[in-house]
């Protein structure tokens, strides 16, 4: 029986036992749940018996139905992070330049001249394999919602998704209401969705990843918090009505899936760009003002989440009357309103005597606007409906006191390193380089990013598929951001600490090549069911590898997203699948002038030169799954200092205007690298032999790390600048007129057939060839 079913069938309230409590008087209490009724919706709500009996004994009484409802939302994984918390405070979160890490909405940097950049990144994972339209829709409108109450304008908008493999036959419509959700709500809203990156792998064909992160600016000294303070001051609603969408959706996303997954449609929230807008510029408005004490987007858990952490934030109780409450549904019970996750709401709390004063900024914007409560000294969440108490309930165990567990462990074995000599090439470079652009990790994204507006807002300066990182200008200055997203999850399957390592150290080359200074991280960890000592074991490895390169690269973490129970059971008595252990990074850097960015696109009659050493490192490459058919080995090392030496002069070449386009080399290697550089203008390239000792295969497709291609003018001085650095490079060849991609001479391949088979997989795969 399904939770829906259970409670349409459960006894009329007067009907339960155990009603009265003797603390309170009859008629001013909600009818208490019997002991067996409560236990029984406990573990229907996600609550495990001993959590269930632990908020008993908080209460010291049986709950409510909305008492369990509270404690089942907010002490579920996705709000609590019961499972992640102690090992994400092994994370570096501070720099100079960090002025609000982790715990907050989004985290905020100082990028100059008094102004901050305010970014987030989060999933919405299981709503969007379920319904997946609304379900990436709404992700993009709830990361938008944590970024303006922090007093931010956004400006950008990046994604990071997963799909399963092209053959399996849901694949194609879950891609597709992805990325109309993600174009539709973006465009709608006026936010340029500027950026991400797109991958495919069976392991996420029952649960597929959808991570939004937005990006916003604000002035560094304004930025708003969720810490609600001052006893008497007025809890205000504001934005849209709230209905019956998504009750439940934060214990949804708590829980692995199952084949009957389609019948969790009703939890997932639909949303309204429009409206989103509008919210956008009310709450900016009145942000001008002062008379805003704390601010908070009702996103998972909706009126429940935003009413516990603000009060709790500030040590506050915090008393609502639904009643109040704009309702769009006739009848709402107390559960349903406290549960629900309607999009387009914030919570505030105002300075006394202010409500009149934004009141009338809302209604101008035609929202709602409703005074719902107001904060007490009792360090406690009391909630009122139709003349009854509905809860009362301490805030310290909801907010803060979340049950915390230190999960076993399994380490993943090591795989054994894969010597170049022992994988054959049987295809040959040209077939191989061809297999490559074609492929489903590695083709164009151009069917995706077409639907996306990246230039709304006319602040774009580097589109999706022109540079490593996105780069938009700040509006009215010469300053920049670059922006990326970026993770290997085949790295982090085969080894955890070293895929964590490489994911922030891609992220932090992505924006150099661009020319821009990394400030810090958000993160975004997609992983199996944390019950599993193996999945365990994955996430502790990617947060010890993701640390290490944070601390040696100067490169913190300010805010992410956990996601956990990212697995699958085909039958109800099947095997679980777990995807691939992804902990997407989103990076953002800033540029203090946006004339120094540079792209990938190669100019003609420049010199090529590779940085960074190039030993043939083929476990786990593309080369290896898609060429060879086997993956297999030890992912490249990370070389945590080499990464930072590369990338610190690669980034001085760019901004002393030495190198005039930039490339890192990752998926593919070397050689996809180069082309990928020649398609976008169709430049082609005469590249030198290949040097000794690595055979050819393992030269041109290896992926070792902590490399860039540069197209410079002069190749014998960029050369000597190396040297000098104690940085390794070596001149790869030169660009041509000729729209040839030249080998060693006599082999060459014309740029125009690298770009049909780049361009044609996803039209293909979307029907539309």
């Amino acid at each position: 029986m399904g939770t829906a079913d259970a409670l349409a069938s459960a006894p009329a309230p007067a009907q339960e036992a155990g009603m009265a409590d003797p603390a309170a008087p009859a008629a001013a209490r909600a009818p208490l749940l019997s002991e067996d009724r409560a236990a029984r919706l406990a573990a229907e709500f996600g609550l495990k018996p001993e959590e269930y009996e632990r908020a008993r004994a908080i209460l010291g009484r049986p709950p409510t139905l909305t008492e369990l409802g509270l404690f089942s939302v907010m002490w579920s994984e996705h709000c609590s992070y019961k499972s992640s918390r102690v090992w994400l405070r092994e994370l570096p979160t501070n720099a100079p330049w960090v002025i609000q890490g982790p715990g907050e909405n989004a985290g905020v940097v100082d990028i100059g001249e008094g102004l901050a950049a305010v970014f987030k990144m989060e999933s919405h994972n299981h709503p969007s394999f379920i319904e997946p339209y609304q379900g990436a829709a709404t992700g993009v409108g709830g990361i938008l919602r944590d970024v303006f109450t922090m007093g931010a304008r956004p400006v950008a908008n990046l994604n990071a998704l997963r799909f399963g493999s092209p053959d399996n036959p849901r694949t194609k419509r879950i891609i597709d209401g992805v990325v109309r959700g993600i174009g539709g709500y973006g465009n709608c809203v006026g936010v340029p969705t500027v950026g991400g990156e797109v991958n495919f792998h069976p392991a996420y064909d029952g649960n597929p990843l959808v991570n939004a992160m937005t990006v916003g600016i604000a002035p560094a000294s304004r930025i708003f918090t969720a810490k609600a303070t001052g006893a008497g001051n007025p809890v205000v609603y504001v934005g849209s009505k709230t209905g019956r969408d998504g009750i439940h959706g934060a214990t949804m996303a708590s829980a692995e899936f199952s084949a009957d997954s389609e019948e969790k449609r009703p939890t997932v929230q639909i949303g309204d760009p429009f409206t989103e807008k509008l919210l956008i510029e009310a709450c900016l408005e009145l942000m001008e003002t002062d008379a805003i004490v704390a601010i908070q987007d009702m996103g998972a858990a909706g009126l429940t989440s935003s009413s516990v952490e603000m009060a709790g934030k500030g040590g506050m109780g915090i008393e609502l009357v639904l009643d109040d409450v704009p309702q769009r549904e006739a009848g709402m019970t107390a559960y349903e309103m406290m549960l629900s996750e309607s999009q387009e709401r914030m919570l505030m709390v105002l300075h006394p005597g202010r409500e009149a004063e934004a009141e009338r900024i809302f209604r101008k914007w035609e929202l709602d606007f409703a005074v719902i409560g107001h904060l007490t000294e009792t360090g406690r969440i009391v909630v009122r409906h139709k003349g009854a108490v509905e809860a009362d309930i301490p805030l310290a165990p909801l907010e803060s006191e979340a049950p915390l567990y230190r999960r076993p462990t399994a380490e993943t074995p090591k795989q054994p390193v894969l010597h170049p000599a022992s994988v054959p090439d049987r295809a040959g470079i040209e077939a191989a380089l061809l297999t490559l652009l074609a492929c489903p990790d590695l083709c164009s994204r151009r069917w995706i990013w077409d639907q996306y507006d990246s230039m709304v807002g006319g602040q774009t300066a580097r589109r999706p598929g022109a540079a490593d990182a996105a780069v938009v200008r700040v509006e009215g200055h010469d300053r920049a951001l670059a922006l990326t997203t970026d993770v290997t999850p085949r790295y982090c399957q085969a080894d955890p600490e070293t895929g964590g390592a490489q994911a922030v150290a891609e992220a932090w080359r992505n924006i150099t090549a661009v020319g821009a200074r990394p400030l810090a991280i958000t993160d975004n960890m997609n992983f199996g069911n944390p019950e599993r000592p193996e999945i365990m074991g994955q996430f502790a490895g990617c947060i010890r590898g993701m640390a290490a390169a944070c601390k040696a690269l100067d490169f913190p973490v300010v805010s992410g997203n956990v996601s956990l129970y990212n697995e699958t059971r085909d039958a109800a008595d099947g095997p679980p699948r777990a995807i691939l252990p992804t902990p997407a990074i989103g990076g953002v850097g800033v540029l203090e002038d946006v004339r120094q960015a540079v792209g990938l696109a190669l100019p003609p009659f420049l010199d090529l030169v590779v940085v960074g050493e190039t030993r043939g490192w083929l476990g786990q490459s593309l080369w290896l799954r898609e060429v060879a058919g086997r993956e297999e080995g030890a992912p490249p090392p990370v070389d945590l200092s080499e990464e930072r030496r590369n990338g610190d002069f690669v980034r001085a070449q760019i901004l002393a205007g030495n190198a005039l386009a930039c490339h890192d080399v990752s998926d593919g290697g070397l050689l996809v690298a180069v082309a990928e550089m020649t398609m976008p203008l169709g430049i082609g390239a005469t590249l030198l032999p290949t040097p000794g000792g690595l055979p050819e295969h393992a030269f041109w497709f290896g992926e070792d790390q902590a490399r860039y291609v540069l197209a410079v003018p002069d190749a014998a001085s960029l050369l000597e600048a190396a040297r000098a650095a104690g940085v390794p490079a070596h001149r790869l060849g030169r660009c041509n007129d000729v729209g040839l991609l030249i080998l060693g001479g006599e082999r060459s391949i014309s740029v125009q057939r690298l770009r049909d088979a780049h361009e044609a997989t996803l039209p293909a795969l979307m029907g539309e060839a």
